[in-house]
């Protein structure tokens, strides 16, 4: 799945899937990342997969990656993030 940074992230697989994307774009890889923050690849590869990470955790592998996070309104989601977020979920039930 293709994640642009600048989409909205409004749930955990959606930030785990831009860091993964982000860390990949930019040849990070898992090891030095994790380094870096002073985190085990364990604690990366959970954070990837959308599971629960302490928020300093969270933080650590964000500056590690030279990320940071801001806050917006929400809002209600477009179409295209509703279309996106549905297909994701009837990829993982074929699976």
């Amino acid at each position: 799945m293709m994640f642009i940074i600048m989409d909205k992230i409004r749930l955990p697989a959606d930030l785990g899937n831009a860091i993964t994307q982000y860390r990949k774009d930019n040849k990070l890889s898992a090891v030095a990342v994790s380094a870096k923050a002073g985190r085990s690849r364990t604690v990366l590869h959970k954070l990837e997969r959308g599971e629960d990470v302490t928020v300093s955790s969270l933080f650590d592998i964000l500056r590690a990656m030279g990320l940071c996070l801001s806050l917006q309104k929400a809002g209600m989601p477009t179409l295209e993030e509703m279309q996106r977020r549905f297909a994701a979920e009837d990829d993982e039930d074929a699976s």
